[in-house]
């Protein structure tokens, strides 16, 4: 198979949604239909005592949440499947973004009841600011929820996108039937079934048929309406405004149920984007390339607690990856090769031979890899687009076990490495300031130095507003650390960062300090 082939084979996507809307269900199921599981454990479900397959870390398993995105690979009717599925909790709405960087287009999850929540518009915001292709599955439509066109109105206006159903619920809660779906007039019946697949599928070829009444009997009218309203309303759908993320097919369904699944995975994979082309900081890169590129998105420590194993997640952008092949570090100049590359299944690695533009790859390392490396075949260029943001909340690391010193210094080293959260230095007495965009971060880092590095600390709030790294005038900025020295500290890559109290101090200091760019993402550094 050419190297063309291979792009055109691979479909790489991120899901997110608001914590709980379903979408680490969605993910098992995906697999299921992939036949990657047997069975797949209902996150929430009392009868099936067994965590998500993408939830790996203990703290995930506890809570039912994800915390860490997780990178899963099946393979379905031809088309090899990436999935990564994010963190929906706002906290963790970071590591959500970064991902977003590596995938070339989204699966939103929706909570028939519950609608578009706070959560679910800001990670849409990401999704319009890099017009990724967006296909919208609203779950749980066997529960007692919104009016389906309801919801397809505040799609709309709170997503800032316009949207297309592809199937439609017949009847919903308590009187949920099925789903008709609108490409090809079939309809599929609802049978509530959590570990297997359903497959009871009739076609009806004309809306005005008797067999219709005959199956839905009364809720045939309303089937018809609806279909009449939102062919008039909604219009014909065109893939290409989908490729353009100006349309958002949608889908009905129960991911805890397997209902609706099957249909939404083979429409994706029908419409989705094959992997795109990425910009660099040189020229724009494309996928058909016959040198090999990649970026890494993401890194993680301790993937198995029974190894200290750190692993960097590389996207594929060209070319061709293989095993024991040189690659070109380009941050630290430096030639590189990898004897055990993987592939993932959730918490199961496989040893991958070679891979292509969309595939992420996993690397063992020892320190060499910070979240947006690029690797090339000897092109000096790094890829744009991965940048550290302004923390909200900050923090001082207190350390409650003198003794264990070295375990907390390297444990924090390794989870802020994963961008998890930021580590600020300050020189005057060798304090450490943790940043985050959520309080609950904190509670994960508390918990994995104590478990992974057995190291105990607390963390004591501190009153900064924002961090803002600066560039300019190097005498200018001198003498600003010289009167702001309690305020300035330094981040892992030794760039100067000035931690304001208050919007209103920032904004003095910014005025006074013509000569000096305070930037509120590490982005200037590309």
């Amino acid at each position: 198979m050419n190297l063309t082939d291979e792009i055109h084979k691979r479909k790489t996507f991120a899901i997110i949604s608001h914590p709980d809307a379903g979408k680490t269900t969605l993910t098992e199921k995906f697999l299921l239909f992939g036949g990657a599981i047997q069975t797949a454990g209902a996150v929430k479900s009392n009868k099936i005592k067994k965590a998500a397959t993408s939830d790996f870390m203990e703290i995930e398993k506890q809570r039912g949440i994800s915390v860490a995105t997780s990178v899963m690979t099946f393979e379905y009717n031809g088309k090899l499947v990436n999935i990564l599925d994010t963190p929906g909790h706002k906290d963790f709405a970071e590591d959500t973004y970064r991902t977003l960087t590596a995938v070339d287009s989204v699966i939103l999850v929706i909570d028939c009841v519950k609608g578009v929540e706070e959560q679910t518009e800001k990670l849409m915001e990401v999704c319009r600011m890099r017009n990724s292709p967006v296909i919208v599955f609203i779950n749980k439509v066997d529960r007692d929820g919104r009016d389906p066109f309801d919801l397809l109105d505040e799609l709309e206006q709170k997503l800032n996108i316009k949207v297309r159903p592809m199937s439609w619920p017949i009847n919903s809660g308590r009187d949920f039937k099925g789903v008709y779906k609108l490409y090809d007039k079939s309809i599929n019946f609802f049978e509530a079934n959590k570990t297997k697949i359903s497959k009871d599928v009739i076609r009806i070829d004309d809306l005005n048929s008797p067999i219709l009444d005959e199956l839905i009997d009364k809720d045939a009218v309303r089937l018809r309406q609806d279909v009449e309203l939102i062919d008039g309303v909604y219009g014909d759908f065109d893939v290409n405004d989908y490729l353009k993320g100006e349309v958002a097919p949608v889908f009905f369904g129960s991911a805890l149920n397997n209902f609706g699944i099957k249909e939404l995975l083979e429409k994706f994979l029908e419409i989705a984007p094959f992997p795109q082309a990425r910009q660099s900081d040189e020229r724009k890169v494309m996928p058909e390339e016959s040198k090999f590129s990649g970026f890494v998105f993401k890194i993680h420590a301790n993937l198995d607690p029974r190894h200290r194993d750190r692993i960097a997640f590389l996207r594929v952008c060209s070319g061709k990856f293989e095993r024991n092949k040189f690659f070109h570090h380009v941050r630290l100049n430096k030639n590189m090769k990898f004897a055990s590359p993987f592939t993932f299944m959730a918490d199961s690695k496989a040893l991958l031979e070679d891979a292509y533009a969309g595939d992420v790859v996993g690397l063992y390392d020892t320190g060499n890899f910070k979240i947006g490396d690029t690797l090339t075949e000897g092109e000096d260029m790094m890829y744009k687009g991965i940048p550290s943001f302004s923390p909200e909340i900050f923090k001082e690391l207190i350390n409650l076990d003198p003794m264990k010193s070295k375990q907390l210094e390297k444990g924090i080293e390794q989870l802020t490495d994963e961008g998890v959260a930021q580590l600020f230095r300050q020189d005057q007495g060798n304090r450490k300031f943790i940043g985050t965009v959520g309080e609950l971060q904190f509670e994960v880092i508390q918990y994995r130095l104590e478990h992974e590095y057995n190291a105990k600390c607390r963390f004591d709030a501190r009153a900064f507003f924002k961090a803002c790294w600066m560039t300019g005038d190097k005498n200018a900025i001198d003498e600003f650390c010289r009167f702001r020295q309690k305020n300035i500290v330094k981040d892992k890559d030794e760039n100067l960062v000035f931690l304001a109290e208050t919007a209103w101090i920032l904004n003095t200091a910014i005025q006074q300090n013509p000569k000096i760019e305070f930037h509120t993402t590490s982005e200037f550094k590309i």
